[in-house]
């Protein structure tokens, strides 16, 4: 679904026009909390944006997300293979295909999988400046559902396939043949597992000129069960964040600025160096009614390759991805839905996401 960021700007174009009678006794909620789901570099630490509900101090919070992805990236030498490939019809890669692939001139890589995550956020306020937060999360790898509406969306609209019809659907797919590592996986090497939880304190009191807010906030990934394979680097992250929020009667602003040590990963799938990696999340928060929010926001991060792994562009690069959401409170409970769609650099992040999250707040 290359194309499909146009119909989110077209969607929130048309939410703008909705009349705001009934908004008054409405409620901002913040960004959508959904964390990045791109496969490179899954397992750092990943800021979630700034929420900007207000609970009073001694009380909880609790919030549980589902996030779901389907991701087909590959290197450009890659798909050429694929395109051709699929002349002959589908089928399960093996010894011969992986051959073929290994063979191919330069660096070349293939992530065909989708991926569930559950995240559990305990939020706890403990006085009208402080709130602190832990985040237990698990994974799902899997092949999924997903590829054959993409696949009838793009020969829909004419889009490219990406050389996605030479491989069997719904299967997982994992290969890395870069200067760095040679790792390939052609079906699942786990099905999932629990993640490093997260912990985190945020500060809220500091005062603006006009209708600006600013909050900061720390966060550390702890590795408690050591080391393993697609569930953590075994090694502790640390963040640091600025939110900067600017709310009016029925609609807010949001511009989120982290940025993360990540110690790297080791040698299991594919290594990366430790390094400090800047993100940034932008978005707009519009009351449709009283109950019922629109989001739209942005997501540039830096990419967790340098050309100490690899020379490809495709990894290289900034990911760049784009969300809409819509939430709905009920009595304690806000229900959030959300899509999310890469842009630019269409290699290096999820074809599409969705979000589906329940949070329940204090009155």
């Amino acid at each position: 679904m290359k194309k499909f960021p146009a119909a989110l700007l077209t969607l929130v174009g048309l939410a703008s026009g909705v009349p705001l009678a009934h908004a008054e006794n409405g409620q901002l909620y913040g960004l959508l909390r959904t964390r990045d789901l791109t496969p490179f570099g899954f397992l750092r630490l990943d800021m979630r944006p700034a929420h900007a509900m207000a609970i009073e101090s001694g009380t909880w919070a609790i919030e549980t997300e589902v996030a779901y992805q389907n991701t087909w990236a590959l290197s450009p030498a890659l798909e050429d293979y694929l395109t051709a490939l699929a002349a002959t019809g589908r089928r399960e890669l093996g010894a011969a295909e992986l051959q073929d692939i290994r063979d191919l001139p330069g660096e070349n890589y293939l992530v065909d999988m989708e991926l569930a995550l559950l995240d559990l956020t305990f939020h706890y306020k403990i006085s009208e400046a402080w709130t602190a937060y832990m985040i237990a999360s698990g994974v799902s790898y899997q092949g999924g559902f997903l590829d054959s509406t993409i696949e009838g969306f793009h020969n829909t609209f004419g889009f490219s396939s990406f050389g996605r019809p030479a491989v069997a659907r719904n299967r997982v797919n994992l290969i890395y043949d870069l200067k760095s590592t040679q790792y390939a996986s052609l079906s699942r090497p786990t099905e999932g597992g629990v993640l490093d939880p997260t912990f985190g304190l945020r500060y809220t009191s500091w005062k603006l000129p006009g209708d600006w807010h600013l909050s900061a906030e720390l966060a550390v990934k702890v590795p408690v069960a050591g080391r393993r394979e697609l569930l953590s680097t075994g090694r502790t992250d640390y963040g640091i964040q600025v939110s900067f929020q600017r709310k009016a009667q029925n609609h807010a602003f949001y511009f989120d600025a982290a940025a993360v040590y990540y110690d790297g990963a080791p040698a299991d799938v594919s290594p990366q160096d430790s390094q400090v990696i800047p993100t940034l999340v932008f978005g707009y928060e519009r009351m449709l009614t009283s109950r019922t929010n629109v989001n739209l926001q942005g997501y540039i991060s830096q990419s967790v390759y340098s050309r100490d792994q690899t020379e490809l562009d495709e990894l290289l690069g900034e990911k760049y991805q784009v969300s809409l959401g819509v939430r709905h409170r009920r009595n304690n409970f806000l229900i959030t839905f959300g899509i999310t769609e890469n842009l630019q650099n269409i290699n290096n992040t999820p074809d599409i996401g969705f979000q589906l999250g329940l949070a329940w707040m204090p009155l």
